[in-house]
């Protein structure tokens, strides 16, 4: 393990001045001792305020195609390789996606993210979700963020005039990592499905999932790539390990590990939202709270085929920081 004197506020100096951190300086933050942590949570605190203040983004995913994915994603429960006993359905009708907007809003929901398992769209799968979009752009103010796999240029512009404000396809591990996550597609996939959703005027989504036996240098180096991409959100999973996919049984990450990765990401990306996402309650348990001082944006509800906190648990949460809800996020 790497020791290094650091002073945690030269780190938050050093990113509100627009500066990368090393990769000594990042490596310090994953490996630094669990008697510091305050300190470099204080230390994000100071950079996250700056950019954001105290507000907190609420997301809310519908899962509106599950399963049926031909991928192999060793942490997915759609995945081809899955045996995870999970429910199983084509693309929901626009009318269950525009309630699920309605929903979204009741719970204080800024962004509906609509989320389809798939390598990629079909036609009438990306008509379905358009018509659903331009209902909900005309009756409710909500930002709507779509997560459909890999996209067309054309795609990306329909999903664009559609009136689709973001697109999520996270780079999920570092590309030396990848081959061993992912075989049916390629990290440069991914990265060239961001540029695409760039290019269409959609804002870009991507993210991670740690703990999936990446190294500390790769977390680095994740951190890094995403500052590249100039991603606007970037979502950050703690691996739940479900129960009959390939990656069952790696449990690598405990709540203070979590909290560093969360810091190491505002400190690499300090402007942009940083959003605590799947695996938040089974990793970062009872410290949930604390990872807000980073952080300023959280999943509300289930995820995908998991379950997530209840929203008004979420709520509270934030009451009880002293922070505050951003109810539009447009």
């Amino acid at each position: 393990m790497l020791q290094v004197q650091t002073d945690w506020n030269d780190l938050a100096d050093k990113a509100l001045r627009g500066e990368l951190l090393t990769m000594e300086e990042g490596l310090a933050v994953l490996q630094a001792d669990d008697d510091d942590l305050l300190s470099i949570m204080n230390a994000a605190f100071k950079v996250r305020k700056h950019y954001y203040g105290k507000k907190v983004k609420l997301n809310l995913i519908i899962n509106a195609k599950s399963g049926l994915c031909p991928e192999d994603c060793g942490y997915c429960s759609q995945s081809i390789v899955s045996k995870a006993p999970i429910q199983k359905y084509p693309l929901l009708e626009k009318d269950t996606l525009v309630d699920g907007a309605r929903k979204a809003m009741e719970l204080k929901v800024g962004t509906y993210c609509i989320v389809a398992s798939g390598r990629g769209p079909s036609n009438k799968e990306l008509d379905q979700v358009i018509e659903a979009v331009k209902e909900i752009k005309a009756t409710m103010p909500m930002k709507i963020c779509a997560c459909l796999g890999i996209l067309t240029e054309e795609q990306a512009a329909r999903l664009k005039e559609a009136g689709v404000d973001r697109y999520n396809h996270n780079l999920n591990t570092s590309k030396s990592n990848y081959g061993n996550i992912t075989t049916t597609h390629t990290y440069d996939d991914r990265i060239n499905t961001v540029e695409k959703v760039k290019a269409s005027g959609m804002s870009p989504c991507s993210g991670a999932i740690i703990g999936m036996g990446e190294t500390d240098e790769e977390i680095v180096e994740i951190a890094y790539a995403l500052r590249e991409l100039d991603a606007d959100s970037i979502p950050i999973n703690f691996l739940n390990s479900i129960p009959g996919t390939p990656l069952e049984n790696r449990k690598d990450l405990d709540p203070r590990k979590c909290l560093k990765v969360l810091a190491l990401m505002r400190f690499i990306c300090p402007t942009k939202e940083i959003r605590i996402a799947g695996g938040r309650e089974v990793n970062l348990r009872s410290l949930q709270p604390l990872g807000l001082y980073a952080a300023n944006s959280v999943f509300v509800g289930d995820y995908l085929t998991t379950e997530g906190q209840e929203a008004q648990e979420d709520h509270k949460m934030i009451e009880d920081l002293g922070f505050e809800i951003e109810l539009c996020a447009l």
